[in-house]
């Protein structure tokens, strides 16, 4: 007749390891260690978590919201009208805009008491709430060499001097705003 093996029960870990590290410290290491690269590339190089400071892209983007930028967006086509996008500022890398493209390379661009004109044409901004909108922002006709984008925020109730808006070449637009 075989002999019979007797399974002891594992002991129960201390509830003070299972908050702690799990039920498995092994595995969560493992975990833990698999994550730790993941999310440094996840969030150095693919999407980048961006902070809204200020109040130019409102009513769209509210001040001190967290919002996601893709730098992966413009790997197959070149930014489009109406995208939010971030642009490398001029204080350094680590300084982002978050303004709405409303010119493309090649475009004139105007401002004739608060609606924007691209080549000569009223330009439709779906994105606008123009019920409460006192814009009187009437500004000269630029126009955008072949590697220029035309930048602006969505509040246009501000006074253009204290908005930062105009031509960006292509290479300091880092991403698309996803959320």
């Amino acid at each position: 007749m075989p002999a019979q093996t007797v399974d002891h029960p594992r002991p129960r870990p201390h509830w003070l390891q299972v908050i702690t590290v799990g039920r498995s410290p092994r595995k969560t290491f493992i975990r833990i260690a698999i994550l730790i690269p993941v999310c440094y590339v996840l969030f150095h190089f693919i999407l980048l978590p961006v902070r809204v400071d200020g109040i130019s892209m409102e009513p769209t983007y509210q001040d001190r919201s967290f919002n996601l930028v893709s730098r992966l967006a413009y790997l197959r086509h070149e930014p489009r009208r109406g995208d939010v996008v971030s642009v490398r500022g001029y204080a350094g890398y680590h300084l982002m805009l978050m303004k709405r493209i409303i010119g493309l390379p090649g475009e004139t661009v105007a401002f004739d008491h608060g609606r924007v004109l691209i080549n000569g044409q009223p330009l439709d901004e779906p994105y606008e709430d123009r019920t409460n909108w006192p814009s009187d922002w009437t500004l000269p006709p630029v126009t955008n060499s072949p590697d220029q984008y035309f930048i602006v925020g969505d509040n246009r109730t501000m006074p253009p001097q204290d908005h930062v808006h105009g031509r960006v070449d292509r290479n300091r637009i880092v991403g698309k705003v996803l959320l």
